[in-house]
């Protein structure tokens, strides 16, 4: 243990010459609360908080443990430290977001660890701008930089993201793989991280169609996260109701989308008390019978925070929940404008969304009149979703063009002859 008094100034004079909050500092490898005793004094550090800090301030260690060493007047950082540092303060603002890809191409080889937080950000800024192939690309390099590094957790964290990415893309195969990658060490994992990895691998395992396994993985992770409650315990309360949703088991999802519910609350985690309400919205409009009065509440509920902080995504989400809504009050013309508006704009919907949107574009068109454009376009969706095997959902889709021909709007008998035959 160290011992030296001078190390709490020394560490704060250092962290504010580089424009570093303390939430800024400590991200991703210790906590603020730490971060600030250690700054008061009121706790000592060990070797490798110091090496940490040092990485993260871009110094040698020296400099935090030397008395002798002037903290202010240090050498300072490379230019890639240095952008690193300015992405971490600015907390994902995408305008440095440039600045990092150009180092991370120019001057970013000579640190593996810099490397791996600078791809991880980048990443995480592609995937919230929709960039989806880009970050793509920079998960599998990060994939590929934490098997050198040999650090599990990095690996494991890696390795889910990119799962998740994938699963967006619409590239089940791939997605479950990395998921199933990251579980196998999840025993050497923490228990966030662990939830991460059993979190990816429900999700991908249902996008194939694997429902009994994937409701088995939904169930442990509901034992395992119980304990700690929180944001960790409500994912995993949705996680297994979208599970038994897919499986036809409505009772048990509303029972498990309601627990989520009544744990989230909007003042510890804004950001998944507003992708909870979207996604049981989703689910009450899945069910059967469908309860758009239900999802209308979720919907009501989170829409006035969305024109207040929400992102272009969750604008679109929640466009294509009321798209779907519309449709299941009976509201056609509502529903057809709603999808042709999110038709016009470039599209930041999962696979599945974008794809089940599609579909409610198609179906509001063999019900409008155009048959033969409607089919043909809900049997090319039907037919996408089984190019990237996804097992569920392509045959959801098939359901749907099924049920919408056999619903009395037209020449039903005839509409479904043109399927047939399509």
């Amino acid at each position: 243990m160290l011992q030296q008094s001078e190390f709490g100034p020394r560490l704060r004079a250092l962290r504010e010459k580089r424009g570093l909050s303390q939430a800024a500092l400590a991200k991703g490898g210790i906590s603020t609360g730490y971060l600030s005793r250690l700054e008061s004094g009121a706790r000592r550090p060990t070797p490798r908080v110091v090496a940490y800090l040092a990485q993260r301030l871009g110094v040698p260690a020296s400099v935090l443990e030397d008395p002798n060493a002037d903290p202010v007047n240090v050498v300072q950082a490379s230019p890639f430290t240095q952008i690193l540092a300015a992405m971490i303060s600015a907390s994902g603002d995408d305008r440095v977001a440039e600045p990092l890809a150009e180092a991370l191409r120019t001057d970013g080889q000579r640190d593996p660890a810099e490397r791996w937080q600078a791809l991880w950000l980048l990443a995480e800024i592609r995937g919230d701008a929709g960039e989806r192939d880009e970050q793509r690309h920079l998960l599998e390099e990060l994939v590929k930089l934490s098997t050198q590094l040999g650090v599990a957790p990095l690996l494991a964290r890696a390795q889910t993201q990119l799962s998740r990415c994938l699963r967006t893309l619409g590239d089940t195969t791939g997605a479950r793989e990395y998921a199933q990658q990251a579980h196998s060490i999840a025993d050497e994992l923490s228990l966030t991280d662990r939830a991460a990895t059993l979190q990816a691998l429900v999700s991908a395992l249902a996008e194939a169609g694997q429902l009994d396994e994937a409701r088995t993985h939904a169930d442990e992770l509901c034992r395992l996260t119980k304990p700690a409650g929180g944001t960790l315990h409500v994912e995993a309360l949705w996680s297994a109701a979208t599970v038994r949703t897919r499986q036809g088991d409505h009772a048990g999802a509303i029972a498990y989308l309601e627990d989520a519910l009544s744990g989230a609350n909007s003042r510890n985690d804004l950001q998944l008390w507003i992708r909870l309400h979207l996604a049981a919205a989703s689910l009450y409009l899945q069910i059967t019978p469908a309860q758009p009065s239900q999802a209308r509440t979720a919907l009501d509920a989170v829409g006035p925070v969305l024109n207040l902080i929400g992102t272009e995504r969750h604008h679109q989400e929640l466009q294509s929940l009321q798209a779907h809504l519309a449709f299941a009050e009976g509201r056609l013309d509502d529903a057809r404008a709603l999808c042709e508006a999110a038709a016009a704009q470039r599209s930041l919907l999962s696979f599945r969304d974008r794809l089940k949107l599609a579909a409610l574009h198609a179906r509001l068109s063999i019900l409008g009149g155009d048959a033969d454009g409607g089919i043909r376009a809900l049997q090319d969706v039907a037919r996408q979703a089984e190019e990237a095997h996804n097992v569920e959902l392509a045959a959801e889709l098939w359901r749907t063009l099924a049920e919408t021909l056999a619903k009395p709007y037209g020449d039903g008998p005839a509409l479904a002859g043109r399927a047939a035959t399509g």
